[in-house]
């Protein structure tokens, strides 16, 4: 005999075997608060499984409904993926499409969450990497010792690569010589879901690139035949030396908020996903088209795009105010 516990741990372990520890736990929590509705509702956790039925689903969303939506459909997620962890291992028999059905029936919808976007911060940083002043190459001096300098550039152009074309940050992190087409401005990215798309530069952004790149290029001499699969922003600490080496998504993320530090001060909200939400306002105000910025957002859902709409209530509450108060 299998009991409801046991059949739960060796789920928990296999997620744990498979996922990351952040999901692993996050479903842990949802099968721990799926057994105390089982417990709360007379149903025995150390009784046989074949003791659970689809029905119990609908116990769990009421249980659910004192919890965020973004938890609701977390821990809802994890317990269906129970249920197919017993139909496919033959623990138990489950009619799967039921559950799937009672859960959407009692499940609540989430809202669409309207993104924090910190639009003067933005401007004032942008206006800032633009019009700085980028160290000089010293005369005779060694590669290593111009590595403060590419430093420089390299932040620059990472901060306009996101700015300008919606990249995540470990999108860019991930950006490879062989992804690039630098004269069309365009590359060709893997992004969520494991998609490829082709993702477009701006001018602005692109000579940035170019720019970061021509001073790098002695660090490139040894390459030679490698060059396509060299990371386009690389790393330029001491641990890196004259190797050319990815910079991870952890260190861009720091390069970001260390430079708006020092630009705005240590009260600052920018982070790097903040650009990508200047990315789909500017394309939301400057075109109007809901469908272009979701395409060049890459967003799967037309709904995550029309969450960034609500960025710009104060020109639609000005353009009202301008018709009816007349």
């Amino acid at each position: 005999m299998v009991s409801i516990n046991q059949a739960s741990g060796k789920y928990i372990e296999s997620i744990s075997q498979a996922r990351s520890k952040h999901t692993a736990r996050a479903y842990g929590n949802g099968m721990k608060a799926f057994i105390e509705t089982l417990s709360n509702n007379g149903i025995n956790p150390d009784g046989d499984i074949t003791g659970l039925n689809e029905d119990a689903i609908t116990l769990f969303s009421a249980y659910l409904k004192r919890l965020s939506t973004a938890t609701e459909s977390q821990y809802t997620t994890a317990v269906i993926g129970f249920y197919e962890y017993l139909e496919a291992e033959r623990i138990a028999s489950i009619n799967l499409a039921r559950v799937k059905l009672l859960a959407r029936k009692h499940n609540r919808r989430a809202g669409i969450r309207i993104p924090k976007y910190p639009a003067d911060e933005i401007g004032v940083m942008l206006a800032h990497i633009e019009g700085m002043e980028i160290p000089q190459p010293k005369k005779n001096s060694s590669i290593r010792a111009d590595h403060a300098r590419m430093l420089v550039l390299r932040d620059k152009a990472l901060i306009l690569t996101l700015a300008d074309t919606g990249l995540r940050i470990h999108e860019a992190c991930n950006l490879r010589f062989r992804d690039m087409d630098i004269e069309n401005r365009r590359a060709v990215v893997i992004g969520k879901g494991n998609k490829q798309a082709v993702v477009l530069f701006s001018a602005r952004a692109m000579d940035a690139i170019t720019d970061y790149l021509e001073a790098r290029s002695p660090l490139e001499s040894m390459y030679n035949g490698s060059r396509p699969t060299l990371p386009v922003f690389a790393r330029h600490d001491r641990g890196a030396g004259l190797e050319v080496k990815p910079i991870t998504t952890t260190a861009g993320y720091k390069a970001i908020t260390e430079m708006a530090r020092e630009i705005l001060g240590d009260e600052h909200s920018i982070t790097p996903h903040k650009f990508r939400h200047y990315f789909v306002t500017t394309v939301l105000r400057g075109s109007g088209n809901l469908k272009l910025a979701q395409e060049l957002a890459r967003h799967a859902n037309i709904s995550t795009t029309a969450g960034y709409a609500h960025l710009s209530m104060v020109e639609l509450e000005s353009g009202y105010g301008a018709i009816f108060s007349k």
